[in-house]
């Protein structure tokens, strides 16, 4: 390998060995592109066959992205993960509350772990429209419930939360939840997951809204 690569050029050959690593697929030419990036941040092959996205999930994904629906993450993590450059090309406003002192307070008042207080609260704000869960199985689950319950409707859910306890069975709990109310989502099977593979999806996504 050349050191004087310069990083398009890096993320071009990487590209090309995922492909001819993977060989024929059975992903679309829109979805490709996001399962793709997942692989070239993780080196896993296994989301070829591990990822979920549900029908009408890229292009509702991309229509909210352009009409600069408010990004929600479950941590500080996978926020600094997501481009910045192309979030202010779409004006788009991001956040994470697992920090906010409020989020603190309500979960010691309530019993609650702070992922699910802060679900609760970016769930007051209608600007908001995309979740991106890469952490944290109860944020997924709260999200959930609210949707059941008080009839929240996102305009993408992100759920790839990784580890042993709660994570595949709060992303089965999405595949099966979503399509009862039209929730476009993008997930995978299994522990696997985390903050960095769910910026990656959302970075893949805001390449598509710029048309590039």
């Amino acid at each position: 390998m050349s050191l004087h690569l310069r990083p398009e050029e890096i993320e071009a050959e990487s590209f090309r060995i995922i492909e001819a690593e993977v060989g024929p697929h059975p992903w679309s030419p829109t979805e490709w592109p996001i399962v793709r990036r997942v692989i070239h941040t993780s080196a896993d092959f296994e989301f070829t066959t591990s990822l979920f996205i549900s029908p009408e999930a890229v292009a509702r994904a991309v229509a909210a992205l352009r009409g600069g629906k408010g990004i929600v993450t479950d941590t500080t993590m996978a926020l600094s993960g997501i481009s910045k450059p192309r979030l202010k090309r779409f004006g788009i406003r991001t956040s994470c509350h697992v920090a906010d002192p409020d989020v603190a307070t309500l979960a010691q008042a309530q019993g609650i772990t702070r992922s699910v207080a802060a679900m609760r609260k970016a769930l007051d704000d209608p600007a908001n429209g995309i979740f991106v869960i890469g952490n944290a199985p109860t944020a997924l689950f709260e999200l959930l419930r609210l949707v059941r319950e008080r009839g929240v409707r996102p305009d993408l859910v992100i759920g790839l939360p990784v580890g042993f306890v709660g994570a595949a069975e709060s992303k089965e709990q999405l595949i099966v939840t979503a399509p009862e109310f039209d929730l476009p989502f993008i997930t995978n099977r299994g522990r696997k997951g985390g903050s960095t593979i769910a910026a990656a999806v959302v970075n893949a996504l805001l390449i598509m809204a710029e048309g590039t």
